[in-house]
Order: structure tokens, then C-alpha cells, then sequence
């Protein structure tokens, strides 16, 4: 078959965009630069290929998964049904922390990144800020295995725990972040998220908040003297994660900012940080 009849087998069963992408990768070329072979012959292997990835994304897998990375501030990490598809508040939540790392850290930090999925966080900081250590913190060892391939593909230094955030943690961090399960039990999430992606990396209980309760009642023994806690809510919480806050820290400074949709999606606690 030609790049041409492919694409129109491809548009027939997903999004034209998706269509292209999953060619274009495919292929090695750039999905633009798919109109310049049109009649270029593709290899039965690849044709065989590339219809099973277009019905897969028909039957609602996530382009991600089907891809078997996403792109994440700047470098590919690998993702699939183990761990949870970045999204772009988690992109902001990095770069808001970076900025407030080099705002308030002279020295290299130590880092954990609690609840790390694929280790899209702690590696995207180790790779853009001055680190020590960077520890990457997981319940499931499932998904620090994927953790582990993009580990290796950044030839990162970091360290792997398995634990139900710090449960087997005994170090303390100047940086202390999180995009923790926020979904609250009975609320209705896309089909795509809820048939694919794992539910222990999103659903936290009646309210969504049993995850950051968990982490905030054992936070203040793994905190140094200065420390910055950055977590990703859900746009509805930051209230209820501030009074919980509130409840197990003193002198504190909470910060919530919004994402770029002007929802609350981010929240700051900052510790002996002016």
C-alpha cells in the first residue's frame, strides 16, 4: 500500500491528526512531510502495523499508549497502561517548581516525587535544576518499571522505592512534590481515562482527598528546615487541601496558583522560604 491509501484507511477510522501522527511516527518522517510520499510504497510489516494501531485507537485506546510515549517539557518518556498520560497542569506544576527551586535554593536539593507513575516529575527536575538526590516514590511496581526504562533513558541518577508514599522513607528533602490521586470515588471521569488508564493513580476516596491527608499527616518529618511542597489538586480542592494543611503544619505558606485554563490547579506550601 502507499502513504496515500494508508492515510485515507487511517482517517476513516480515528482523527485525521492522529492518523498522520501515528504514520508519521511509523514511518520516522514528520507527519507534514507525509504529503511529499504519498505514493511512496510502505512495507507490508509496517502496513500491518500501523492498521492495528488505527483500530486499537478506534476501540478507544489513548493515542499515548498506542504511541507508547508522550513528549514532557522537552524530553520523551515512555508511558503505557501501567501509568498514568501526563498532562499539560502537570507540565505547569513542573515549571512553577523549577522557578521556585532556583528562586530558593543556592545549593544542590534533595528531591522525592511521591506517587511517580512513569517518573515524568522527578526526572524532568533532575534534568532541569541543580539536585543531590532525587528519589522516585511508588505503590505500584508496575509502574516503576516503566519509571525505570525512562531512568535509563535519561541516564538519570535517581533512586526507585517502592512504597505507599512514606511508608519506607526515613530521609528528609528541601523538595518535597506530588501529583497524588485526586479523583474522587463516585465522580465521572472521560470513558477513555476510566477503561485505560490505572485507577490506583486516580481515584483518593469519598472526597478525592485521602492521598494528600496521607501524605500531609507524615509530611513535617521528612521536611529540612527550608522546604517547598508542590502538589497538583484537582481544580475544586484547594480549600479542603489547604485546611488540611492547616491541620498538620504550622507556620506555613500556602500558595494556590491557576492553570493556564484560570483554574485552580497547583498548590505551594512554602517552609522557612522568603
Amino acid at each position: 500500500m502507499t502513504i496515500e491509501e494508508l492515510l485515507v484507511f487511517g482517517k476513516s477510522h480515528c482523527h485525521s491528526d492522529h492518523a498522520k501522527i501515528l504514520l508519521g511516527e511509523l514511518l520516522n518522517l514528520n507527519p507534514l512531510e507525509l504529503l511529499n510520499h504519498l505514493n511512496d510504497l510502505v512495507e507490508d510489516d509496517k502496513v500491518n502495523l500501523y492498521k492495528k494501531e488505527v483500530l486499537a485507537l478506534e476501540e478507544g485506546k489513548p493515542l499515548q499508549y498506542v504511541l507508547g510515549y508522550v513528549n514532557f517539557y522537552g524530553n520523551k518518556f515512555l508511558v503505557d497502561e501501567r501509568c498514568l498520560i501526563p498532562r499539560f497542569e502537570t507540565e505547569e506544576l513542573v515549571e512553577n517548581t523549577i522557578k521556585y527551586i532556583n528562586k530558593y535554593f543556592n545549593n544542590p536539593v534533595d528531591i522525592i516525587d511521591l506517587g511517580t507513575g512513569s517518573g515524568i516529575i522527578g526526572l524532568t527536575l533532575e534534568n532541569k535544576v541543580n539536585t543531590n538526590k532525587v528519589d522516585l516514590v511508588d505503590i505500584s511496581k508496575d509502574a516503576l518499571e516503566v519509571t525505570k526504562k525512562n531512568k535509563e533513558l535519561l541516564n538519570s541518577k535517581a533512586n526507585l522505592i517502592e512504597s505507599d508514599f512514606f511508608t519506607n522513607i526515613t530521609d528528609k528533602y528541601d523538595v518535597i512534590i506530588s501529583n497524588p490521586p485526586y479523583i474522587k470515588d463516585n465522580e465521572e471521569i472521560e470513558d477513555i481515562v476510566k477503561n485505560n488508564e490505572p485507577h490506583l493513580a486516580l481515584y483518593a476516596g469519598e472526597k478525592g482527598l485521602d492521598c494528600y491527608e496521607k501524605i500531609l499527616k507524615e509530611v513535617s518529618n521528612h521536611m529540612k528546615d527550608k522546604c517547598l511542597i508542590a502538589f497538583e489538586i484537582g481544580y475544586t480542592q484547594a480549600q479542603d487541601i489547604s485546611n488540611l494543611i492547616n491541620k498538620y503544619l504550622d507556620n506555613v505558606r500556602i500558595e494556590v496558583k491557576k492553570d493556564l485554563s484560570e483554574k485552580d490547579r497547583m498548590l505551594f506550601i512554602f517552609k522557612n522560604l522568603e
